[in-house]
């Protein structure tokens, strides 16, 4: 018995490895975690306080959250062949809604796309990129703007939920 739990041990944490051993599977682990904290990361701020912004030339905390939802469709429906979820922005159980559509839809147009396509260069506004390259600017992306809803909770004075990395 003694046996047969380590072996089970051990081919759990193999399989647990091997679900990042591909940049596809990396991507699409790290891309529900990151789906999940950012509707936290909405769900949080009360929805009176969806058109706060901290400066004049800032966007508002929703404008933010549809920022990071058009960049997702558009970069999902050009480079990997998704389709992109009708945005509806008139409340925040609507934005939310939209947002999650299109975190789901990045992760079936990435799922649906053969890895040997990574590889492929694109023409991309900022030069010549490569696929790979787009999937670490849909990440990028959206942690350079999560990052500024966070400041916005905490200028509004909500705790932010705990930080998910993986």
């Amino acid at each position: 018995m003694k046996y047969l739990l380590i072996t089970l041990v051990a081919l759990g944490s193999n399989l647990a490895m091997a679900q990042q051993t591909t940049p596809k599977t990396a991507f699409l682990e790290k891309w529900e975690n990151a789906k999940n904290y950012t509707l936290e990361l909405a769900e949080a701020m009360p929805e009176d306080a969806f058109g706060f912004k901290p400066t004049e030339r800032q966007m508002s905390f929703k404008e933010q959250l549809i920022h990071i939802k058009a960049n997702m469709d558009w970069l999902s429906t050009t480079y990997f062949k998704g389709t992109e979820p009708k945005a509806v922005t008139d409340t925040k159980a609507n934005i939310i809604k939209s947002l999650e559509a299109s975190f789901d839809g990045v992760a079936a147009a990435v799922a649906a796309t053969d890895p040997e396509t990574f590889a492929e260069t694109v023409d991309f506004f900022a030069g010549p990129k490569s696929k790979l390259q787009i999937l670490n600017l849909l990440q990028d992306h959206l942690t350079h703007h999560r990052g500024q809803l966070i400041v916005y909770l905490n200028l509004k004075q909500v705790a932010p939920p705990r930080y998910v990395g993986w």
